[in-house]
């Protein structure tokens, strides 16, 4: 348990700031939205460090209980995933951005509920 305490006392205030900046720098985001994917090194730079740190998580907390725990799994899961493709699919991160542009609230919507996410573990790691 003491692993999981940690993982949401790092996890959720993460989770939050970004979550609040996205909320409140709508405009920056939207110009990093569009210089993201062309910066080529910078993707794959993330795709590298969003690997390791989904790794260092699955590889520490693989937890698969039916509490609060395996939310932070699901984010490591997350992470490794996203890395994976990251540095594989490099390109794609171009396609994909170019329809978050379009539909801005496909990534408003998930930030909000990742907002929340952020707090209940921010909560259940301090509390």
């Amino acid at each position: 348990m003491d692993n999981s305490i940690f993982l949401a006392k790092l996890i959720g205030p993460y989770i939050i700031v970004i979550g609040v900046g996205l909320i409140f720098n709508r405009k920056l985001f939207r110009q990093i939205l569009e210089d993201f994917p062309k910066n080529h090194a910078l993707v794959y730079l993330s795709g590298l460090i969003t690997f390791v740190t989904g790794l260092a998580i699955v590889l520490t907390h693989n937890i698969w209980a039916r509490d609060w725990r395996t939310i932070i799994t699901v984010f490591g899961w997350m992470a490794l995933v996203k890395g994976i493709w990251l540095i594989i699919r490099p390109g794609a991160v171009e396609k994909m951005t170019r329809i978050y542009l379009k539909h801005i609230q496909l990534v408003l919507i998930p930030w909000a509920i990742m907002l929340l996410i952020g707090l209940f573990l921010t909560i259940k790691g301090y509390l």
